[in-house]
């Protein structure tokens, strides 16, 4: 792993340097004392974000004609990034706690970054509807409707599981892992996914999963420094960190998340059809043209990169537990 200093705009969220998700959370290592206050209005306000404040995306990443009209691949996407803004609506009300709890300022700067990012995720993808052609007055409530079965079966008992430690201040560490390790932990690398198919078929799309995928690399990374952390000052936390993850494990393995999912795989299947020329000579990952790829092998390979990701991070941290499973 590689130590970033801060010189001007930081590699890690300049947008023509910063790594791909998989690569930067395996590999970097951040802290929140050097992704502080400051780092964040530089490096992501001034760098990440730069000409791309209000959509999450350039001008030049324009949204295709075919995204807007009326199919399978349109569905695919507004289902995706309609879940997307509400995971993201639900991850940042509960980061409140974070800012809250934060045992020092460094940490509490740090997480009052991660509320903005998220709440910036939440607003793009849900612009992104509006530009494939969802009327921006029924917008909210358009998505509240299309993610009504997620939010219940998926959402509200992460958030049942979730709530009573984030929310005690006294098991701040716990807290950490739940992010870091349970959720986020999990679904970066089916957002690593979604960059990838979307990047030729919609690059507006595209860049709005690249840009997010850089905050979740810093998000992902500066997490684990702090439970690393944690475990050297305090090793006798390690049974009760174990029995989150445990827990966290025991919920994905309940919630009905692939039964929601798989649904939109195969309308990007049947959608990505039409578009052969474009996609000819696309590889989704390396030697895997993405007009070859099957729904569930898309699907259990990004499981096989969650899997890879978390036992270079879960080593970083000093446990030997593998990361919960979707």
């Amino acid at each position: 792993m590689t130590t970033q200093k801060p010189t001007g705009i930081p590699p890690e969220t300049d947008w023509s340097t910063a790594p791909g998700l998989l690569d930067g959370a395996k590999e970097l290592i951040l802290t929140p004392e050097h992704c502080n206050l400051a780092y964040w209005l530089r490096g992501v306000a001034q760098g990440t974000l730069a000409g791309r404040v209000d959509t999450g995306h350039s001008a030049q990443a324009a949204t295709p004609e075919h995204m807007r009209e009326p199919g399978p691949l349109r569905d695919a996407l507004i289902h995706e990034l309609g879940l997307r803004s509400v995971s993201e609506e639900r991850a940042t009300r509960i980061l409140g706690h974070y800012v809250t709890n934060a045992p020092n300022i460094p940490q509490m700067e740090f997480f009052a970054t991660q509320l903005v990012d998220e709440t910036r995720h939440a607003m793009v993808f849900r612009r992104h509807l509006v530009e494939l052609g969802i009327p921006e007055k029924e917008l909210l409530t358009y998505v509240a409707d299309l993610a009504d079965d997620y939010r219940k079966r998926v959402l509200d008992p992460l958030e049942e599981f979730a709530l009573p430690i984030v929310s005690d201040p006294e098991d701040f560490i716990g807290a950490v892992a739940i992010f870091t390790i349970v959720v986020e932990g999990v679904l970066a690398p089916a957002a690593e996914l979604s960059e990838r198919k979307w990047d030729l078929l919609d690059p507006a799309a595209g860049e709005i999963a690249h840009g997010a995928a850089i905050d979740e690399i810093r998000h992902l990374t500066v997490g684990s420094t702090i439970i690393r952390e944690a475990l050297i000052e305090n090793p006798g936390y390690r049974p009760r960190l174990d029995r989150i993850l445990e827990q966290g494990r025991q919920l994905w393995n309940e919630v009905p998340d692939k039964e929601i999912v798989m649904p939109r795989e195969h309308l990007f299947q049947e959608g990505m059809r039409a578009h052969t020329d474009l996609l000819k000579e696309y590889e989704v990952w390396p030697g895997r043209l993405l007009l070859d790829s099957l729904p569930d092998e898309r699907y259990a390979m990004a499981e096989q990169w969650t899997d890879e990701m978390a036992d270079v991070r879960m080593a970083y941290m000093g446990l030997g537990t593998p990361q919960p499973e979707r």
